[in-house]
């Protein structure tokens, strides 16, 4: 049985065992004057890793970071709507077209 061929194997996204708010603490410390890669060791993560994160994050604190989420997350609500209401419009654009 494979699984990377799978279509569900798309629905999942890996979660990071780092929340939000010790991601924002990590780079805290490094902004604070600890040198990176020691500070990469001591929470066991990769030096790519902190890169991303803080080309993500940086600069952000915990408060705004949830507003991020709350925000992606309306916009991705707002996504399917349109979605949803576009598909309904062709099909019955295409009903019309058909009874004409």
């Amino acid at each position: 049985m494979e699984v990377e061929n799978s279509p569900c194997r798309s629905l999942y996204i890996k979660k990071s065992r780092f929340s939000e708010s010790q991601i924002v603490g990590i780079l805290k410390e490094v902004e604070l004057g600890a040198k990176g890669n020691e500070t990469c060791r001591k929470h066991g993560i990769s030096e790519p890793t902190y890169y991303k994160w803080k080309s993500q994050f940086s600069g952000m604190t915990v408060s705004h970071l949830s507003q991020l989420r709350q925000l992606q997350d309306e916009n991705a609500m707002l996504k399917r709507m349109y979605a949803e209401l576009a598909l309904m419009h062709h099909a019955l654009k295409d009903v019309v077209d058909r009874k004409l």
